[in-house]
């Protein structure tokens, strides 16, 4: 069976702590829910670590979309959840509901995830009365990077705490099952979590929070760019797989590689009538 909106939500009454990564195709989601993984998130960060975009503000739904179905074909197990990109759900409340419908229906995803916290829980309740379960996403949050002003800690002054705490009860109360806090101070993301009856999901929050999420590119070693204040390598695939390319090409020019253990055969009788016959 499926894990459920209401199985994370009971996770943080029993004091589980919830793991969450991002996937972005078959064959990443395959093993990311065969290690038992519960949440799996669709990131429009894969604009910046897949596709190669400066931000996560170019993706579209299109892209989306195409990303949620191969994930949702190689997780038969974790709840996916499908990130909402940049102005699918802020142009109206209409817009909103249609676009987190294509992501059940086209993309096969189980949940959304939008960006925002007062300001979108309009949205957020009008997709969850249509029966769409939704995950909020407070603190630094990327879509909104140009008016931030950057990639910085949020929720350090008093004023601004005040502010993600009333993001925080706003998306509650809309109905979210869940919340990621990004890039916020330990001791606010805690006094957050204590707060609110949903899950939290911490990425550069504090062990304080009910879960954690990570980009699986980033524990893995594979986006090269810059490894993030937040991101611990559990592994460093890109050194291995450079390694493993290298050899190749290496046997490639030498003519080492194929070798008879790569080859097929056939009845030398064939051959040699064909020769005879040109």
């Amino acid at each position: 069976m499926r894990v459920s909106v209401n199985q994370i939500r009971e996770m943080k009454t029993k004091g589980e702590r919830i793991a969450m990564l991002t996937a972005y195709d078959y064959t990443t989601a395959k093993i990311v829910d065969a290690a038992g993984v519960p949440l799996i998130l669709v990131g429009d960060s894969l604009g910046m670590v897949v596709l190669g975009y400066e931000s996560t503000i170019p993706v579209t739904m299109d892209e989306m979309l195409h990303h949620t179905r191969a994930v949702t074909r190689g997780a038969r197990n974790a709840l996916v959840v499908g990130d909402m990109p940049f102005m699918t759900y802020q142009i109206s409340e209409k817009e909103a509901m249609r676009n987190a419908a294509r992501f059940i229906q086209e993309g096969g995803a189980q949940a959304v995830k939008l960006e925002g916290g007062i300001n979108v829980a309009k949205a957020v309740r009008k997709i969850v009365n249509g029966g769409i379960p939704v995950m909020g996403h407070i603190g630094l949050t990327p879509q909104y990077i140009h008016q931030l002003g950057g990639f910085k800690i949020q929720g350090k002054s008093l004023e601004a705490a005040k502010k993600l705490l009333q993001d925080a009860k706003a998306l509650e109360e809309a109905g979210a099952f869940a919340v990621v806090l990004e890039t916020v101070p330990a001791a606010l993301a805690a006094y957050i979590t204590e707060s609110i009856s949903i899950p939290t999901i911490g990425i550069g929050a504090g062990v304080g929070c009910d879960g954690q999420v990570q980009v699986i590119s980033d524990i893995l070693g594979l986006f090269t760019d810059f490894v993030p204040k937040h991101a611990k390598q559990y592994a460093k695939l890109a050194d291995v797989m450079s390694k493993a390319i290298t050899d190749y090409r290496d046997e490639v020019e030498k003519g080492s590689f194929p070798t008879e253990a790569q080859s097929f055969t056939m009845d030398e009788s064939v051959i040699a009538e064909l020769k005879k016959q040109n």
